[in-house]
């Protein structure tokens, strides 16, 4: 029978799955799930028989030694905190630090006879654990019978045997689960899982034969264990600090950091691993894939969590993602590179905290960043699309690179902003500090984005009433102007630019960007005739609300008289360097004689950028022209950014350890105008956890006065970061230091 004709049957089949398709377990590929969680534990059997038991049943094993007690050592004062630097970590369990000996006690029933007891003392990790994956590690007393991990006995007093035990410089870095065994003529006997004797291994800078073994004492005091950072911000001719705490000690922390990699579903395997490590969670730092630690949020609308500029430390956003499991909102490049550093220091990977001033993001691929001009020389913003953010923060973290040549270990940069996809995800690192600045771009991982951010040339096309675009100038010494660090033991700053380029206009600058083309990064290869008039925007300190006067001062060069069609334009613009609202734009032609110059003046009134003022108060200005003798275009820019109010931060009370004391923070409103829901908060490493208020309304010229008693936890010098946030007043910041005595 034919079907022609025949009516078609609706299918019952469920449509194709739009969207992101469901998530493939491991089923049917290995034999059983992939160990990607360090919470999730396999508590080991008390007891394992050799044999199957007789018509008995299984013989009694209480007539062989047996295990009283285990004393971790664990207290803050104890050898093994103090000896592997971790005494600082506030948690009730032991935390160490691998390629390293740390001590256990362990208390029998009688006097341990080496000769004749068989006793180990085993580690466990993840929820799958066995010996050939390095998730199970017997470890053992004796020198006849060893495995990768070092044991020892250091000392015997009657029933107490004290056990020296050295992780592999490679293991995995994680939370580990002990456990004591002897073993019986008839099967081996454990003692029961105690959350007491869980511990923790880190990574160690310290340890020769650990991957970031960081050779320089002061750079890892600072790298490791400083809580107390300096993020620059601001503009390259007017640098601006935040105060950071990082608080990588904090009670909850390490675990937080342990969750974000279990939440990443990382393979306990590859945990040992910094590349591998710093690699994941530069993409779990952030939430655009993987429901990760922040969301981003550059729109200047806060309405639905905490606006970027009002954080002072990391804790709260670690504390807040391990127990919701959700991300944190919201971030800018600083919260980034400040949470990450966080994680890296405190599993024990040396960082810092870096920021390029003048960072290019380049949307082409190449070595350039374009801006378009239209014929008579005006910038025409609808068609550049490229942007160079006014600074930009990332992280550097110090380690071996076995995967690349030698040589190039050290310092690397990860980057947890999502800016651009690596592999798929955003993410950017580890790449070779070194590798950088030789051009070698095409090592792993994501040098060649880097390589732009630091080395991009500016070119200016002016595009034809045809749609022809020809560069009329090449600024190749803008972007990458500095790229600065805090300095390490000290509150000043250090300039790293030199680990990450040669020269401006040396020969070996010159061999390293042609080495960058031979690996397929584009550049402008044309060199346009330099105009004959400079162009000169002055470096102005303005406070916002300000009046202030502009002065544009155009130089002649020639021995001739020169005209120029100006355009002035000035716009409030986030520090990424995308624009937002113009509120200047003058248009006016300059008559220049041979070998003078002229200034044009004007005043800017702050009611004309008050009311459309973005994050962090940025004005850019931009002057381009063409020469009407020449038809040379000339061009300037400068980013002025507006300082803020400062908060008073004042401190009474003894100064003593475990006294109580008092913060006082003032603050006055500099204008006429409201400040309405503004958000205060305060903290401080080893003195004061975070700390928040709010105030519904400041009304213009008011002040307020917030007092907020602390106790110091930990002597020594330290500091206490306010700040001060709201819509119509973003970043405003006080600090005051305190040394605390015992």
């Amino acid at each position: 029978m034919s079907d022609q004709g025949a009516t078609p049957t609706p299918s019952t089949a469920p449509p194709p799955t739009i969207g992101r398709p469901p998530k493939v377990d491991s089923r049917g590929r290995t034999s059983g799930p992939i160990d990607s969680s360090n919470l999730e534990a396999k508590d080991i059997p008390e007891i394992e028989y050799f044999a199957a038991p007789g018509p008995r049943g299984y013989p009694p094993m209480t007539g062989f030694l047996d295990i009283w007690d285990v004393d971790m050592m664990k207290g803050q004062n104890e050898s093994n905190k103090i000896d592997h630097h971790t005494n600082l970590y506030h948690s009730d369990n032991l935390i160490v630090r691998r390629g390293q000996e740390f001590q256990v006690k362990i208390t029998f029933n009688r006097p341990y006879k080496p000769n004749e007891d068989k006793i180990a003392v085993e580690f466990v990790i993840g929820s799958n654990p066995q010996y050939s994956k390095g998730t199970y590690i017997p470890v053992f007393p004796t020198k006849a019978r060893q495995s990768n991990w070092g044991g020892r006995i250091t000392q015997t007093n009657e029933n107490v045997i004290t056990m020296g035990i050295t992780p592999a410089a490679s293991c995995i870095v994680g939370k580990y689960h002990l456990y004591i065994a002897v073993q019986t003529p008839f099967g081996i006997r454990r003692t029961k899982r105690e959350n007491s004797r869980d511990l923790y291994i880190l990574f160690n800078p310290w340890a020769a034969d650990d991957a970031v073994f960081l050779y320089d004492e002061e750079e890892r005091q600072e790298c490791v264990m400083n809580e107390m950072g300096i993020i620059y911000h601001g503009a390259y001719d007017d640098i601006s600090e935040r105060n950071w705490n990082y608080g990588q000690f904090n009670y909850g922390v390490l675990d937080a950091c342990l969750y974000i990699m279990d939440r990443s579903e990382m393979p306990i395997t590859n945990r040992g691993d910094p590349i591998k490590v710093t690699r994941k969670a530069s993409a779990m730092l952030n939430s655009h894939d993987d429901e990760g630690v922040l969301v981003g949020n550059w729109s200047g609308d806060y309405t639905y969590g905490v606006a970027p500029t009002s954080w002072t430390g990391s804790t709260d956003i670690l504390l807040s993602y391990a127990s919701s499991k959700m991300p944190v909102s919201y971030a800018q490049c600083w919260v980034y590179a400040a949470v990450f550093n966080t994680f890296l220091r405190c599993l024990g990977i040396p960082s810092r905290v870096v920021t390029n001033y003048y960072s290019a993001h380049d949307n082409d691929g190449n070595l350039k960043i374009d801006i378009i001009l239209n014929d008579n020389g005006r910038i025409d913003r609808n068609r550049t699309k490229d942007s160079i953010w006014n600074y930009h923060c990332w992280n550097e973290c110090y380690m071996s690179r076995p995967d690349l040549p030698p040589g190039f270990g050290g310092w690397q940069v990860v980057d947890a902003t999502p800016q651009e996809t690596s592999d798929g995800m955003y993410r950017c690192g580890p790449a070779s500090v070194l590798a950088i600045k030789h051009g070698e771009i095409c090592f792993p991982f994501d040098a060649a984005f880097v390589f732009a951010e630091v080395n991009s040339d500016v070119v200016f096309y002016s595009r034809k009433n045809d749609g022809t675009m020809e560069p009329v100038k090449v600024n190749q010494t803008h972007v990458g102007r500095m790229v600065l660090t805090k300095a390490a033991g000290s509150e000043g700053r250090r300039d790293l630019i030199d680990q990450y380029k040669f020269p401006e206009g040396s020969p070996e600058e010159r061999t390293v960007l042609e080495k960058a083309e031979g690996f397929g990064c584009k550049r402008e290869k044309s060199t346009p005739p330099v105009a004959d008039v400079d162009v000169v925007l002055p470096t102005l300190e303005i406070s916002v609300g300000d009046d202030f006067e502009l002065s544009v001062e155009f130089i002649n060069c020639s021995d001739q008289k020169r005209t120029v069609d100006a355009y002035i334009s000035g716009s409030v613009v986030y520090y990424t360097g995308v624009s937002g609202k113009e509120f200047l734009l003058k248009t006016p032609t300059v008559t220049i004689q041979a070998q003078k110059s002229v200034k044009e003046l004007m005043t800017v009134e702050s009611r004309s950028y008050m009311d459309h003022l973005v994050d962090q108060a940025n004005l850019h200005f931009i002057v381009t022209g063409k020469i009407r003798e020449t038809g040379r275009i000339v061009t300037a820019m400068k980013v002025i950014a507006l300082h803020n109010p400062k908060l008073t931060v004042e401190l009474t009370g003894s100064g003593k350890l475990n006294e109580e004391m008092m913060a006082t923070v003032q603050f006055t409103n500099p204008f006429s105008i409201n400040l309405e829901s503004v958000y205060l908060r305060m903290e401080g490493p080893g003195v004061m956890e975070p700390k928040s208020r709010y105030y519904s309304l400041i009304p213009g010229g008011s002040s307020l006065t917030w007092t907020e008693p602390f106790t110091p936890q930990r002597a020594g010098k330290t500091r206490l970061f306010a700040t001060l946030d709201c819509s119509g007043l973003r970043q405003v910041c006080g600090q005051a230091s305190i040394t605390i005595d015992v």
